[in-house]
């Protein structure tokens, strides 16, 4: 077991064949959307700033639940405007829970990283080469953002806001498969999973902010799911 452990987390076993050239690493961003239709134009375009200017290879992919506020509409025009090889629209009829978003967004992602985070600017796109470079620096199979560590900090943030993260994809198929919440105590879940599964996980201190334009989604029902989600997190780890 330990000797398996060894192998999974050695990077000599993630190196490419002797002889062949190794890929390009490519950066899926899975952007859950529900009534976003204000932040969704900025932080597209603040994620193709980041990207672009650091040189990574990337998509958006864009999982809108069916807003009534025509999001959907705003994210035809940016597939349009950036091109369908870096704005990827994969809507669903209506809200089926963040966990499955996530779910979905995966079917479609071509990357070998994935990057999860909301789409109400509550997480700054600039963090992302920060994660990109610290995942390559200690070979992590997960990298978190923390306003626990360094420099990070919050301004306005609540609590139960969701976290940015950067998983290699083989890995976030796995904990995805693993997990049994689907609101938004999905990615707390997945860190639980992650620790007992031995993956290595690395931390980047960075900022939150309160979202930009409209209200908070967490309504009454959703913040009593969010517990209930706790409780059964706890109850079965």
């Amino acid at each position: 077991m330990a000797a398996e452990e060894a192998s999974r987390s050695s990077p000599r076993s993630r190196r490419e064949p002797k002889g062949r050239a190794p890929r390009q690493d490519k950066y899926s961003v899975l952007l859950p959307t529900y009534n976003e239709r204000e932040n969704l134009p900025l932080i597209v375009w603040l994620l193709v700033k980041s990207f672009s200017e650091s040189g990574f290879n990337y998509e958006i992919i864009i999982i809108d639940d069916g807003s009534p506020d025509g999001t959907r509409d705003v994210a035809e025009q940016l597939e349009k405007i950036y091109g369908s090889d870096r704005i990827l629209l994969r809507p669903r009829e209506k809200k089926l829970g963040l966990g499955t978003a996530y779910i979905h967004g995966m079917k479609h992602a071509t990357g070998n990283y994935i990057i999860i985070m909301d789409a109400d600017l509550s997480h700054h796109p600039k963090f992302i080469p920060e994660f990109i470079r610290k995942q390559k620096e200690g070979n992590f199979d997960i990298v978190s953002g923390t306003r626990y560590k360094g420099n990070g900090g919050v301004y306005g943030w609540d609590l139960k806001r969701k976290i940015i993260r950067l998983y290699r994809k083989e890995v976030l198929q796995k904990l995805i498969g693993k997990c049994i919440s689907k609101g938004y105590v999905f990615q707390m879940e997945m860190i639980v999973r992650a620790r007992q599964l031995n993956y290595t996980i690395g931390e980047v201190p960075i900022s939150f902010v309160d979202r930009v334009y409209g209200e908070s989604k967490l309504g009454g029902n959703e913040i009593v799911s969010f517990l209930k989600g706790l409780l059964t997190l706890f109850a079965t780890t």
